[in-house]
């Protein structure tokens, strides 16, 4: 019988022996052999789907069901050899069920191609890693919803431009945050919808001539339909560059949020305090304390674009059916899942041990003229034109600036001096938590709007 080690399976058409490097230089089975069980399991459900169309026997069916089990654990318990000279990780699996059955073994490939195999494969591994990802976003998005009802009436500066503007609550920033992960969410579900359809039974680009039931090995394999081309099957991507792209989107925010708590930390900003088990120090400078984990993922942010447009480039100018580029497309999308995983799996573990300092993002807030808005807004009810009231804000601010003194803290007969329609109850609307209270709407920063937009954002999260 045939072994691992030997001769590869598809040899015979050749008469010269693949040139060493080009063997080496080909081969996937180094990174596609993290596939193994998702081509076991297509294996096993079209070894059955032959069985009960009749071009195997009951017998030939089994052994090779058997067969494929004992090779799953001989992978799980790390015994089985795989070999660079059968190129991927299935001619691999295939010719070890060979030696370990016979001839059985090689009939498991009747009615499918290399072609169609892979491509299941990549779409059972994507629809694995969809899962594991979409858990840790959602231990995420519970720690964002935990550290924001903590804070729902601390008063932080609302900045645009990076420069102070309206003040809000730290509460009303974190559910920002919260928002984008749910429209990540939601972009990988639709995306799964595309993942989870069927190319087997698509063979090398044509179909097979073999009486196959393609609706019977999808519903085994928990695919929603079979897909509906052949050559489109074996060679569509678009599957693997959608999530790639819902990668790159998550990662993209993860990198602001990484920007944001990386100048919260500073000295110049001094908003929060990141626990020492999510940073290090200098080799050099005793004092520092560097935000190691924002900063790496914020760095990680570009590797995943990245697999997005190369895996865009790969695909850019391949014409129908399938071609050996598409190797090329299991690495990235590898490194994407593991890099969305461990970036999601550090932030989730962070985010509940980060100490807002309220003092200091009350103080910030105050020096910033942050409710220059809500005086301008004030001045409008009274029925002033709004331009005028900005210029007329714009009056009061100078002399803040000139008296180093927030608007607050200006007196009654200085902001009279500016317009008459200016009295007492300005004050109502002049501090900060007066302006933050006033955002009394949906999507506003008003504490009992937040404490609603978290507990719509509990019901969501109970739901998925």
């Amino acid at each position: 019988m045939t072994t691992v080690n030997s001769v590869k399976l598809s040899s015979a058409r050749f008469a010269q022996a693949t040139d060493a490097f080009v063997e080496v230089f080909t081969a996937s089975v180094d990174f596609d052999q993290r596939m193994a069980k998702q081509d076991i399991e297509g294996s096993i459900a079209h070894a059955t789907m032959l069985g009960s169309c009749g071009i195997l026997t009951e017998l030939e069916r089994d052994d090779i069901i058997n067969g494929l089990t004992q090779i799953a654990e001989e992978i799980t318990n790390g015994e089985f050899v795989w070999s660079i000279k059968q190129e991927d990780v299935h001619m691999n699996i295939e010719a070890r069920l060979t030696d370990l059955i016979g001839i059985a073994g090689k009939k498991l490939h009747t009615g499918r191609s290399r072609n169609d195999q892979v491509a299941t494969d990549i779409r059972l591994y994507l629809r694995n890693e969809i899962e594991h990802i979409t858990e840790h976003l959602a231990r995420l998005q519970i720690a964002i919803l935990d550290l924001a009802e903590q804070h729902i009436d601390t008063i932080m500066p609302g900045f645009t431009h990076l420069q102070v503007a309206q003040p809000i609550t730290f509460g009303h920033h974190m559910m920002a945050w919260f928002e984008m992960l749910c429209r990540d969410y939601e972009r990988l579900q639709d995306c799964c919808k595309r993942i989870n359809i069927m190319p087997l039974g698509a063979a090398a680009l044509a179909g097979t001539s073999y009486p196959i039931n393609r609706a019977m090995t999808a519903e085994l394999l928990g695919f929603r339909r079979p897909s509906a081309n052949s050559l489109d099957s074996v060679s569509d991507r678009d599957f693997a560059i959608e999530f790639t792209a819902a990668g790159s989107l998550i990662m993209m925010h993860l990198s602001r949020f990484s920007e944001e708590l990386i100048l919260w930390s500073s000295a110049q900003f001094d908003f929060i305090d990141i626990p020492d088990a999510f940073c290090t120090g200098s080799s050099i400078m005793p004092q520092k304390k560097n935000p190691d984990v924002p900063e790496l993922v914020r760095g990680k942010s570009g590797r995943v674009t990245g697999h997005l447009m190369s895996l865009l480039m790969l695909m850019k100018s391949q014409p129908l059916a399938y071609n050996k580029d598409n190797q090329e497309d299991k690495e990235p999308l590898f490194d994407t899942a593991d890099t969305l995983i461990n970036c999601l799996r550090a932030y989730a573990d962070m985010i509940p041990h980060i100490t807002p300092k309220k003092e200091n993002m009350y103080a910030s807030a105050k020096r910033g003229f942050a409710t220059a808005t809500d005086l301008a807004d004030y001045l409008v009810r009274k029925g002033m034109a709004f331009r005028d009231a900005h210029e007329i804000v714009g009056l009061a601010v100078r002399l803040g600036l000139e008296s180093k003194r927030d608007l607050s803290e200006i007196s009654l007969p200085e902001l009279q001096q500016f317009s008459p329609l200016i009295t007492r109850d300005v004050y109502d609307y002049l501090t900060l938590e007066g302006s933050v209270a006033s955002r009394n709407h949906i999507g506003g920063t008003a504490p009992v709007m937040v404490r609603a937009a978290i507990q719509t954002a509990r019901q969501k999260m109970a739901a998925v």
